[in-house]
């Protein structure tokens, strides 16, 4: 059985509002001074990570972050002592 109300819930018959035209509906009080913003005191604090995007073909040999971590581990502790002061 079909109603007069089924034909205006059709996707054809929808009406669109105009975002422009629609009034704000958000109360002040719920409106967010983000200048008032300050970190979250709780957030755990990440070590410093940086980020190095690494060739394909070189990207390919590592299916892990971890994987990637130890053969640079590897290669620091290989390599002469006095190159490894210079770059840390």
């Amino acid at each position: 059985m079909k109603t007069s109300n089924d034909s205006a819930l059709q996707p054809s018959k929808l009406k669109i509002a105009d975002p422009d035209t629609v009034p704000d509906e958000l109360l002040p009080e719920y409106r967010f001074d983000y200048s008032k913003a300050k970190p979250n005191r709780f957030a755990r604090r990440e070590a410093t990570i940086k980020t190095v995007k690494l060739d394909a073909d070189v990207a390919a040999v590592f299916s892990t972050e971890e994987a990637v971590n130890t053969i640079l581990r590897a290669l620091i502790q290989s390599m002469p002592q006095a190159i490894h002061r210079e770059t840390v």
